[in-house]
């Protein structure tokens, strides 16, 4: 038997201001410090001993994953990857979610940020907020740099990701610190989630989710 353990960043500043994120590189708070620690200890718990540590490229994650191997002791270089990276907002980047529902209505707004195939109105390549303005990007081709993105659209670089680099190595215990969004893309492909189901799918900051593999790389019930 071995485990999985998805983790999703302790709360950034953005979090806590309510805005939408995205690709923008915002850290963490000192609450979302805490919650990384937090996540190290319940972990430490369980006595699991990790071999091998997957983060995306924002430095809320890389920086929970961090914390982490502090609070275990460990510290194997880490495998970083845009491809686990938090959903594209577009044009939503950046606003505050309430005065968004306010002004769209929150059904919108619920769909916008929570329906399988909606994307938002793309980012326009002008802003500071798009990736291709931001730093930590700037080693990604900008071919492949998204303007908006759905939950589907996350899905279908994260889930390749997942199955080339992560899938064969299911045998042993493995670390993702990751996002909302990316890491609901990876539930919906291990537990087969429907389209409709993984709306409702709640992902908080800072809480391990454990997953138990057989020896055949299968999800244990």
């Amino acid at each position: 038997m071995s485990f999985l353990i998805l983790v999703r960043h302790g709360q950034s500043a953005w979090n806590l201001e309510k805005r939408f994120t995205g690709w923008v590189d915002i850290d963490l708070t000192n609450k979302g410090k805490l919650e990384a620690e937090r996540a190290g200890c319940l972990i430490k718990n369980k006595n699991i001993i990790i071999d091998y540590y997957y983060s995306s490229l924002q430095r809320r994650a890389k920086n929970t994953l961090e914390i982490i191997q502090k609070v275990l002791n460990n510290k194997k270089i880490f495998t970083k990857a845009w491809q686990l990276n938090e959903r594209h907002y577009g044009a939503l980047t950046g606003l505050n979610k309430i005065e968004m529902a306010k002004k769209l209505g929150e059904d919108k707004v619920y769909k916008l940020r929570r329906s399988w195939d909606i994307r938002p109105e793309p980012l326009d390549r002008e802003s500071p907020y798009h990736p291709i303005n931001i730093e930590t990007y700037k080693k990604i081709s900008q071919d492949i740099i998204p303007d908006t993105e759905s939950l589907k659209d996350t899905y279908e670089r994260v889930i390749p990701y997942f199955k080339k680099n992560i899938s064969d190595k299911l045998n042993k215990n493995i670390i993702i610190a990751a996002h909302g969004n990316s890491i609901r893309a990876l539930c919906k492909h291990l537990f087969n989630i429907n389209n409709k189901k993984i709306s409702k799918l709640e992902i908080p900051t800072g809480n391990p989710l454990l997953i138990k593999f057989d020896n055949n790389k299968k999800v244990k019930e």
